[in-house]
């Protein structure tokens, strides 16, 4: 789900009067003060003289934002999340808000005693038309965003029901790409802001992005790669391409739409663009999750879900979304790359590290491991480092959230398939449940704005940022119990999934009296098994783990029509790892138990369809070779052909993915088919079904009978709403104010650090997924969820334990300083002081 991070920009040089807010030495106080040497130019385009020493009072400040690349200044939107599109990388510059200039403006005034010398934002606004280039910019993140979590929506399917991965592999292989995604924002901000600049970087890896979507389309067509290794080796490439895409251009976008802006002039239009442009976002992912299961399933491509086509129309997207970034060339306003502070801060630590280890050995009077890089870095540089650190102390507990917040597109899609999605006569995707989180999203955060949030102060209840998100942290545990109890319903309609040294029998009686059946493995013990019913042995042990054969007594029970001994043994096989149907049945004047082939499939398909096949005893005299059953329902109607030659009359079919519904079941006849139906069927989702057509026996007329194998998806898939709603609460309180939280207690100029290191905590928490499900330390998933929330407790506790020590900065008096000291341009944050504060 995409949440911006920051939504406006700063741009050296557009504005008509250049200034910076800092600490004025002759104030008593060390109040703030407007200082600058440009001009300004009025209404007229005339320019006045110079101006300096306005003092503002610190309440009157306020930050905005550049991104990973900006030296300067960064400040949060109220959109902020996992997904960090805005704000990342953009230029040094700063600049104050509308009221700073109104109160600069009118002090000037005064001050110079004639004409105005500076025309406030209103009435240049009115002469800067709204640049068209960032209608291509809105466009091109629309379609990219579509391409991304589109293919993003089915990839855990693909890889398990396509490249044959199991649920473990694919979950890991999942998280490694994600967790790739999120660490290239820091290597694309680098190299826009540093080598390329936005233009080229957006531009050059675009293509890196729309070649990898390319790839993996043509992995997912069968007949050009009917290998399965070929397969998954071009699939893997195409992931990887897509992850540099992705995430190289991830910083650079929404920082380009902000340099099309003049500022501070055009601050409302910026803020209109940010508006629209986290809007596209989330339309595009809304859309492409919805319609991309559907092209998945509902389109068939050579016999099978059509990934190819599912992939296929993301990559045409991103192939628009590029067409759509060039068109607008010739409106651009593109800035050469001025450095990045993230490469600048890195190498600041790297030199204190250095000259800290290389004079161990020798006595230092430094009062802090960082000051070893005064010989190369300014005073100020280190001491915003400093206060960098201590915010990030906050951040070592974060990424565990993340680690339950993705399982979203792994762990809790796989458990939608195993769900039920009939409503009314449509049938919800398991990978369309992702669709809710981007839907909650847009809903909430408006709600937790204006309503929420205020009541609660109102009741004195998460006021301050740390306890929002240590109860969003929490909220995560919460959504996996859920998550987790609602496994363990689920777990009541799973297959029993056979091990080495393990088979299963099904025996079916289709005579018309009841039996008692005793197996070796029951002990001397008998079972009856009615006239049409079955008996089924779920686990039975095979000797050294092969295959085995037993001996099967039948004791018949009032068999009088049927010419049989009171007592009749059978021989059968069973093979290791193998589930097996055992008719019982009567054939040419005598009594047979015959082991059906195919044997039982028990597993359930990837989309939850159910699958059914027949068994059938049908005499050759009544029926010829190669004609079929059919089964009529609502809307879809399938033939099950009946095999000719000698002895096929007692056998069964391959099965086949049907649709849920009642079916009427007609046999054949000489015109086709009969007017009139035998029996019914009625197949539910997700289940597995054998159906047997037993001919007339001695005066008894056909029967037709269902067997249930596996069974169906009982529990609806609407049941994962309430997690899905929890963990989505949760990230509002978590991610949303998190980012604010971290955004006001930096210096102005390490927020674009923070974003960085807030994109990397998504990127390790993927990668605490990829430990955990390596370990496989349960074999029942609903364990695992239960440890994933257990886990997430233990970390909120020690978040807690972090935030108690920590104190608060106050928003609005960034740059101040006590009287005597050096500026720093920052906030003076003493967190984590032995005096403790509630967080």
């Amino acid at each position: 789900m995409d949440r911006n991070c920051s939504d406006h920009l700063s741009n050296k040089g557009n504005s008509a009067m250049q200034c910076r807010i800092a600490k004025h030495p002759d104030t008593p106080s060390g109040e703030a003060v407007l200082e600058g040497t440009g001009r300004c130019e009025n209404g007229e385009g005339k320019t006045g003289g110079s101006y300096s020493n306005v003092s503002l009072s610190s309440n009157e400040e306020q930050e905005t934002s550049s991104g990973l690349g900006s030296a300067d200044t960064t400040s949060s939107s109220s959109n902020g999340g996992e997904d960090n599109d805005s704000g990342i990388s953009g230029t040094r510059g700063s600049f104050g808000e509308k009221k700073v200039k109104d109160k600069a403006t009118k002090l000037l005034s005064q001050n110079g005693g004639g004409p105005q010398t500076y025309s406030d934002g209103e009435s240049l606004q009115e002469k800067l038309p709204y640049p068209k280039s960032v209608f291509f910019i809105i466009g091109n993140e629309f379609c990219e965003r579509f391409s991304y979590y589109g293919m993003k929506a089915i990839l855990t399917l693909y890889l398990k029901y396509q490249l044959l991965y199991t649920e473990d592999d694919s979950t890991i292989i999942y998280h490694v790409w994600s967790m790739l995604c999120y660490f290239m924002p820091v290597v694309g901000a680098i190299v826009a802001d540093t080598f390329l600049g936005k233009f080229r970087t957006i531009f050059y890896i675009s293509l890196v992005y729309a070649l990898g979507n390319i790839v993996l389309s043509i992995a997912a067509i069968n007949p050009i790669m009917p290998n399965l290794d070929t397969k998954i080796a071009v699939s893997l490439i195409g992931l990887l391409l897509i992850a540099v895409g992705t995430g190289g251009i991830k910083p650079c976008v929404s920082a380009f739409g902000g340099d099309q802006f003049v500022l501070p002039q055009q601050e409302r239009q910026l803020t209109q663009f940010f508006s629209i442009f986290y809007f596209s976002i989330n339309a595009g992912s809304l859309l492409s999750t919805f319609l991309t299961p559907v092209l998945r399933d509902d389109v068939s491509c050579f016999g099978d879900d059509c990934y190819a086509l599912a992939f296929g129309v993301p990559a045409i997207l991103m192939g628009v979304a590029i067409v759509l970034f060039m068109a607008g060339y010739a409106l651009y306003t593109i800035k050469a790359p001025e450095g990045n502070i993230v490469v600048e801060v890195s190498q600041c630590i790297g030199r204190a590290l250095k000259n800290r280890f290389s004079s161990s050995g020798t006595r230092s009077n430094k009062e802090h491991w960082l000051d070893h890089a005064s010989d190369k870095y300014s005073e100020k540089l280190i001491g915003e480092v400093k206060i960098l650190l201590k915010v990030l102390m906050l951040y070592i507990p974060l990424p565990f959230f993340w680690a339950l917040f993705d399982q979203q597109g792994s762990r809790w899609t796989f458990q939608a398939t195993r769900m039920s999605g009939e409503v009314g006569g449509w049938n919800i995707k398991p990978d369309q449940m992702q669709v809710v989180n981007p839907f909650l999203i847009l809903l909430l955060i408006p709600i937790f704005d204006t309503v929420l949030y205020p009541f609660l102060g109102k009741c004195g209840l998460l006021k301050k940022p740390l306890q929002r998100i240590f109860m969003g942290g929490v909220l995560a545990g919460v959504a996996f119990l859920v998550s987790g109890f609602l496994e363990l319903e689920l777990e009541k309609t799973y297959p029993v999934i056979l091990k080495p040294g393990e088979s299963r029998a099904t025996f079916i009686n289709a005579l018309p009296c009841d039996v008692a059946l005793n197996a070796p493995w029951m002990e001397g013990e008998s079972q009856e098994i009615k006239s049409f019913g079955n008996l089924v042995f779920q686990k039975v042990h095979l000797q050294n783990g092969g295959n085995e054969s037993f001996s099967i007594g039948i004791h018949y029970l009032n068999c009088d029509s049927v010419q049989v001994e009171k007592v009749q043994s059978f021989d059968i096989l069973l093979q290791n790892e193998m589930a097996h149907s055992l008719l019982l049945t009567s054939g040419e004047n005598q009594t047979v138990l015959k082991s059906i082939y195919p044997s039982d499939d028990y597993h359930k398909t990837q989309d939850g369809m159910p699958k059914l096949r027949m068994i059938f005893n049908l005499d050759n005299k009544d029926f010829s070779g190669n004609q079929s059953v059919l089964l009529k329902g609502y809307s879809e109607k399938y033939e099950f052909l009946i095999p000719g030659g000698a002895g096929s009359h007692i056998n069964g079919t391959d099965f086949q993915e049907v649709h849920s519904d009642v079916y009427d079941v007609y046999l054949p006849d000489s015109f086709g088919h009969a007017s009139e139906p035998s029996g019914q069927l009625n197949i539910k989702f997700g289940g597995c079904y054998n159906f047997l057509v037993q001919g007339a026996m001695n005066g008894h007329e056909m029967v037709v009978e269902q067997f249930e194998i596996t069974p169906p998806n009982s529990v609806h898939m609407l049941w994962l709403i309430p997690q899905y709603i929890i963990m989505t609460t949760g990230e509002v309180m978590f991610s949303v104010t998190g980012l604010e939280f971290s955004f006001t207690q930096a210096p102005t100029s390490m927020k674009s650090v923070l974003q960085a290191c807030w994109l990397l905590t998504v990127s390790f928490g993927n990668l605490i997924v990829v430990v955990i499900a390596e370990a496989k330390f349960f074999d029942r998933q609903a364990l695992e969820f239960f440890l994933f929330a257990g886990l997430m407790f233990v970390d909120m506790m020690a978040f807690a334990v972090l935030a108690m020590k920590y104190k608060y900065v106050e928003i609005g008096n960034e740059g101040k300083s006590d009287q005597g000291k050096k500026e720093i341009n920052g906030s003076e944050n003493k967190g984590f002081e032995a005096e403790e504060t509630n967080f």
